[in-house]
């Protein structure tokens, strides 16, 4: 996996400043990505893992190290328990949370003719239940905070299928339809919801490709690359601030230019 790069200047002012927000599944890849910049930004960021205790824990202390704040909190966001025992710990440690960003998922890449039943659940279990379960959670949270925003991060695979990922293309497709109710629901309430759907991106989850798989997915990228997670934490950081205000319900595909 390509190494983070450099951390962009000091922001003149943190816009973030006294906000907390969960990234779950940050441990890793887009979401230690995002983790990292919504600190930067002034956020108090809980990092969320399921078994990467060392690598979450790193997360921690990197933003530390720059006199910003997190806290790593484990939980499988599959199991509504875990994930009220999260909910706790953080609100013990911060208060209730101002955004949550429902960015934990995996792969489990089969046929559909030989796909089981349990590479089928394990997907949908974290990539889908867990993002309701996650929003069930803090529901009350986002939606009286002042600055309330839910993110789910989705992806290209959710719109346009892919071969061997039906569980996958299911249980992120399922976050648009989920992402828009939500918006709907929220809104009254001046909280927003949108939802981001990344391209094909360099983490370990696109390493366990085959190169010559991954040669014919990258020739059909217009800007002929993979992205990389910086390229997809801009876009978080925006919808989190205050310019997005009005901004809710929305699918935004950062892919490269494949069309869909």
């Amino acid at each position: 996996m390509a190494e983070t790069v450099p951390r962009l200047e000091p922001l003149e002012r943190r816009p973030l400043t006294d906000r907390t927000c969960l990234v779950t599944g940050s441990s890793r890849g887009i979401g230690r990505e995002i983790a990292f910049e919504l600190a930067r930004c002034g956020a108090n960021v809980a990092v969320n893992y399921r078994s990467s205790d060392a690598k979450a824990r790193d997360v921690t202390e990197r933003i530390e190290e720059n006199g910003e704040t997190a806290i790593t909190v484990q939980a499988d966001v599959s199991d509504p328990a875990q994930v009220e025992r999260m909910a706790a710990d953080i609100r013990e440690e911060f208060g209730a949370i101002d955004v949550l960003v429902n960015n934990a998922g995996i792969t489990v890449d089969r046929t559909f003719e030989e796909m089981t039943y349990e590479d089928w659940q394990a997907v949908i279990d974290v990539n889908l239940h867990g993002t309701f379960n996650c929003t069930k959670a803090f529901y009350d949270d986002v939606k009286t905070s002042d600055h309330g925003r839910l993110i789910n991060i989705s992806s290209v695979v959710g719109q346009q299928g892919n071969y061997g990922q039906a569980n996958y293309a299911t249980s992120k497709g399922g976050l648009f339809a989920f992402t828009r109710t939500l918006a709907l629901e929220l809104a009254s309430h001046g909280s927003t919801a949108n939802c981001v759907a990344p391209g094909f991106t360099e983490t370990d989850m696109l390493e366990t490709v085959p190169d010559r798989v991954r040669e014919k997915i990258r020739e059909d990228i217009p800007l002929d690359r993979f992205a990389r997670p910086e390229d997809i934490v801009g876009m978080v950081r925006f919808l989190v601030g205050d310019q997005a205000e009005y901004m809710t319900g929305q699918v935004v595909g950062i892919n490269g230019g494949i069309e869909w």
